[in-house]
Parts: structure tokens; sequence; C-alpha cells
């Protein structure tokens, strides 16, 4: 099926109330200063609850109105495509697996880096087990579950051409999804920034996957 050809709905009902959620959890992150309970901790932090593994996917930066505008705005693009192609059942099983998904890639990895900080510092190393553990902050946000709901987009619509920002030039869904995996693995590796570019990998995984496997099982329905 090519996009060009679909005219889905401009707001599906999933989708549409995963963004008046999470732009009410914003509302209350600002006026009741809820943050700090919602983001999701390293599994080594005190703060940690399994809840947040949840809670964090409807949370956004209360100082950055961009972070929440974004990932909404990437929800609606490409969402309401996928919720029109599979129902709303499955759309909300595909992006809360995706989210969680997210999470667990995103704790694996701050559990290694947390074990090999200790291992630095057993060594004298302290600097650079520092900076290790300068970089296990908590996480929030729906990026995650976001990544996920974008790559199923680019696996049913591969040459669907998106236009992206500061490139003139319209881009095939599976090119721009393969370059924004390439640069989260590689600033995920280098590090250098407050992005958690391994939760938004541990979505894109998950929904490649999920879409790869309801391909192979259901092919008669698929598009």
């Amino acid at each position: 099926m090519s996009y060009n050809q679909y005219r889905p709905n401009n707001f599906q009902p999933i989708v549409k109330n995963l963004i008046i959620i999470n732009a009410l959890v914003f509302v209350a992150q600002l006026t009741l200063r809820i943050t700090d309970k919602l983001m999701l901790y390293p599994i080594e932090a005190p703060q940690f609850r399994p809840y947040q593994i949840a809670t964090h996917l409807f949370a956004h930066d209360p100082s950055n109105f961009f972070h929440i505008v974004f990932n909404m705005l990437a929800l609606w693009m490409f969402g309401r495509i996928l919720e029109n192609v599979w129902g709303g059942k499955r759309f909300l099983l595909f992006y809360l697996l995706c989210g969680i998904g997210a999470a667990v890639l995103h704790l694996t990895i701050q559990h290694f880096q947390y074990q090999h900080a200790l291992v630095l510092e057993s060594q004298g190393q302290i600097e650079a087990a520092q900076r290790i553990a300068d970089r296990l902050g908590p996480a929030l946000g729906a990026s995650g579950a976001v990544m996920g709901v974008a790559v199923g987009f680019a696996y049913l619509f591969p040459n669907t051409e998106l236009y992206l920002m500061f490139i003139p030039v319209p881009i095939k869904a599976k090119w721009a999804m393969m370059a924004y995996v390439g640069y989260d693995l590689i600033f995920g590796i280098t590090g250098g920034d407050n992005v958690a570019h391994f939760a938004h990998l541990g979505g894109a995984i998950t929904g490649f996957v999920l879409v790869w496997i309801w391909n192979k099982r259901d092919r008669n329905r698929f598009y």
C-alpha cells in the first residue's frame, strides 16, 4: 500500500488520548512538581521504583517545551497511520511494548555502565569512573515509544517521502529511520549529551521486531 493512496483520519482515538494524557501530565509536572517521581532512575539508584518504567513514558522535561512538542508531533504524524492500519487495540499494545522495550535496554546499558564504573573505581581510576557515573541520570519522555512507532511506519511504508527539519529535500522513510538509528547508536556509545540514546534504540528494536513478527503471522492483512 502506498502512503500517498491512504487517507487516514487526522486523529485516531488512541493517538488522540495518548497526546491528551501526555499534555495533562506535563501540566501536572509544571504545577505539582512531580517530575522526580515519574522519571526512570537507574536500577541501582535509591529513587528507582518499578512503576517508573511506565510513568516515564508520559512525562517530559518541564524546562523544555519542545521536548513534548516534537514527541507528540511525531506520534501524531506516524501513529495515526499505524492506528488506521492496525486498529486501536493493536496500536496501543505496540506503543506500550515499544516504550517498555526502550526502558529495558536503557536500564540494561546503565547497569553495565554502573558495573564498569565500580571496576574503574576499584582500580583507582576515579576520574574515569566519575565520568561514567555522571551519565547515569534519570530518563523521561515518550521518545523511545515514538521511535518504535516511527520505525513501524518505515517498515510498512518504506518509500514514503518525508520532509525533515533543516533538510531541503525529501527522504524516504526507510533511509530516514536508518539515519536516526545510526545517530542514536553513535552518540549512545560516545556520550557527550543528556539524551537517552539507548532508550531510542530499545524502542526502535522493539518496534522492528514486533512488526516483523506480525507481518510473518498475518501476511494477508498486512500492508
